[in-house]
């Protein structure tokens, strides 16, 4: 476990847990005399929307994306695929997107979630989860001089606020409902091929775009123009119709999209063909 990991874990062990109204005190601009030490070696795990704001900001795929600005470790524990920001090969490991001391971010528009939400930590259970709320903590890392040099006051919501958080939020909701699935919690494995489905409906959108409109996929699956077209067009309809399809594809929920009538017919006669249904 890093430096980071066992902070960030006492934090949720202890830390104050704050809502919403809660105040605080923070800096965090050119002046402040830590100013930029917080993005190098670091790990940055990346969410779906992370990704797809910056390869736009990029002006690239998302597959020369992750290629070129991405790493993904896999240990026999995790379930599903994460994907990271690789650090520069210096010897501050610096984020790729650092640029000068005065400089700071270089694609502050589009920073990903985690890099917004700093100092601020959010835990969020899953939704079938009984009693259990979200809620917010501080991370008071030693390096970080934001809060004894901070001049500004904040509440949690202002601060997600300013931070440009709605969006992010937004669009984590589909990701958090695949990998906080009860099937998930309960243990189920998946196959390297519905790991692959996972990572390339949330993580590779061109890909996944290709997937759907260059192969049978409309031929059997029941989705209405108006959607066709925005996901032919959007990145974001697109990842809004990704945890659907993995709804299906990794955990058979049939309610998340509509199969086409002559593929379930199909599906049915080869079942009475077979014995297997009466």
């Amino acid at each position: 476990m890093s430096e980071r990991e066992d902070v960030q874990k006492k934090i949720l062990d202890e830390a104050e847990r704050l809502g919403k109204g809660d105040a605080f005190r923070f800096s965090c601009r050119p002046g402040v005399s830590c100013f930029t030490n917080c993005c190098s070696d670091v790990n940055i795990v990346l969410t779906p929307y992370d990704i797809l704001r910056l390869k736009k900001r990029l002006g690239v795929d998302s597959k020369q994306f992750l290629d070129e600005f991405t790493v993904s470790p896999f240990t026999k524990e995790q379930t599903f695929p994460v994907v990271m920001l690789k650090m520069r090969e210096d010897d501050e490991k610096s984020c790729p997107f650092l640029g000068t001391r005065e400089e700071g971010c270089t694609v502050y528009e589009d920073r990903p979630w985690s890099c917004r939400m700093y100092p601020v930590g959010k835990a969020s259970p899953p939704e079938d989860a009984a009693g259990e709320e979200e809620f917010f903590f501080l991370m008071k890392e030693e390096h970080c001089k934001g809060f004894e040099e901070a001049t500004d006051d904040w509440t949690v919501g202002g601060w997600m606020d300013d931070q440009g958080v709605a969006d992010y939020d937004r669009f984590s909701e589909g990701f958090k409902e695949i990998v906080l699935h009860r099937l998930v919690r309960e243990g189920v494995e998946l196959s390297p091929r519905r790991m692959e489905m996972f990572q390339q409906a949330f993580y590779d959108l061109d890909t996944f775009r290709s997937f759907v409109f260059e192969s049978s996929f409309l031929e059997k699956f029941e989705i209405d123009d108006e959607e066709q077209e925005a996901m032919r067009t959007s990145d974001e309809a697109l990842l809004e119709f990704s945890p659907r399809w993995l709804r299906f594809a990794l955990f058979g929920d049939v309610t998340a999209v509509s199969i086409k009538e002559h593929i379930l017919e199909a599906k049915r006669e080869d079942l009475r063909r077979t014995g297997k249904l009466k």
